[in-house]
């Protein structure tokens, strides 16, 4: 079927696309896309200020998105999201990311680009235009969710909550802040930023889930996503305060998370990792997307 190219309108198009990547969720095959919480968290994460929502790319066949190419967190990086019965628009896809998604640095065009492992075609185009395969990578692993869940420890004097028992702004900043090692403590900004995140669609405060320790301060976070037409949880994103790891607060906040998706239905929970920590949980990887660079005059 003829297709028909345009940019990208966050108002008009957020929705639709969140929609196409329902539609087309799948993780067999050789291409897969994002999952809709990752692309709804790509949009109300602060990175977004940093980047050209308009600079996506959307083709469509009978007025369905069959195809999308964008950003996530930087310009520079290209993420490609299709519809299986139409694969070869990868090559539009490619040339419309090194036109309008690149980056110049010294003078010369750069553009990243993340192509799964099993997808032998786009590698190939990848390589034939010049791409080198890099180290860098996205591995994403599954958990099947238990029932009935696992039982979930803490030392003494820690307890969970989640964001919808206490949403302290400032003690979820400060976990977060730290957790990811950005220093000892944050910009008054940053729980600006933490109400733009909560505010998006989706984001559920009884999912959410946290760690307080003895004192009041919260631990670890967890932040959890439900996506309700294939039962799936999200995991994304999940810190520890620096004083307190290698306690297991992280697999208690993320199990508790899925804990609670799975009362509303889900039945299992992806992660953007490979970590030791989410294997030791029980989630095995099921594919990997390797970072490919071109760098052009």
């Amino acid at each position: 079927m003829k297709t028909t190219f345009r940019r990208y309108d966050r108002d008009a198009d957020y929705e639709r696309v969140g929609r196409f990547l329902v539609r087309t969720y799948s993780t067999t095959g050789s291409h897969i896309n994002w999952l809709q919480p990752r692309w709804e968290y790509m949009h109300y994460h602060p990175y977004v200020e940093g980047v050209d929502l308009n600079s996506i790319g959307i083709w469509e066949a009978d007025g369905q998105i069959v195809g999308v190419v964008h950003p996530e967190h930087s310009m520079g990086t290209a993420y490609f999201e299709v519809d299986a019965e139409y694969g070869a628009l990868k090559k539009a896809m490619l040339g419309y990311a090194e036109r309008h998604l690149c980056v110049i640095k010294n003078g010369n065009k750069t553009l990243m680009i993340y192509v799964n492992d099993r997808d032998e075609a786009f590698q190939n185009l990848a390589i034939r235009v010049g791409y080198e395969k890099q180290s860098g990578y996205e591995a994403v692993s599954y958990l099947a969710i238990p029932n009935p869940p696992p039982e979930i420890t803490l030392p003494d004097g820690f307890r969970l909550k989640s964001l919808a028992e206490d949403n302290d702004l400032a003690k979820l900043t400060r976990v977060i802040y730290r957790g990811f090692n950005h220093g000892d403590e944050p910009p008054n900004d940053y729980i600006e930023e933490r109400t733009f995140m909560q505010s998006a669609p989706s984001y559920k405060k009884e999912l959410n889930v946290v760690v307080e320790a003895p004192g009041g301060n919260f631990a670890c976070y967890c932040g959890m996503w439900y996506e309700p037409v294939h039962r799936i949880a999200y995991v994304e994103p999940v810190c520890t305060d620096p004083g307190f790891r290698r306690m297991g607060l992280a697999s208690a906040t993320v199990l508790e998370g899925i804990r609670r998706c799975g009362e509303r239905g889900a039945t299992g929970a992806y992660v953007g990792s490979i970590l030791p920590v989410y294997l030791s949980m029980g989630f095995r990887q099921i594919f990997n997307c390797s970072l490919w660079r071109r760098e052009w005059a």
